[in-house]
């Protein structure tokens, strides 16, 4: 329920947009192509900002310092994020699409285990 411009209130459904659209799926076989970090690179700095770029790659950094048991304190004054930051990508990792999980495993930072095998049966 919000306010609205009556001083009532109304029901509001708040509905998130959609993430699997044919111009997401376009990006994602885009991203797809790159075989090496230089065409990365060079993807990147064409598709976004300095500050989105940063930021991306903070809330990685953020990810991986979560799955090392650092404190939310710690990550905030090591990466400069935000401790809302921190909250929203330890929300992903635990209960989003384990997309951070996905690559933080075939990077070798985590480990996937036996329970994990059993979870994903």
């Amino acid at each position: 329920m919000i306010a609205d411009a009556q001083g009532g209130w109304k029901e509001t459904i708040f509905m998130s947009k959609p993430v699997r659209t044919p111009a997401v799926e376009d990006f994602c076989d885009a991203i797809l192509t790159l075989k090496t970090r230089e065409d990365t690179y060079k993807f990147l700095e064409d598709v976004c900002t300095v500050n989105e770029l940063q930021a991306l790659s903070q809330r990685f950094e953020v990810a991986k310092m979560l799955t090392e048991d650092k404190t939310y304190a710690e990550i905030a004054g090591e990466t400069g994020a935000s401790t809302a930051t921190v909250s929203r990508v330890n929300r992903s990792l635990v209960y989003g699409a384990d997309g951070y999980k996905v690559v933080l495993e075939r990077m070798g930072v985590i480990r996937h285990t036996d329970a994990d095998n059993d979870a994903d049966k």
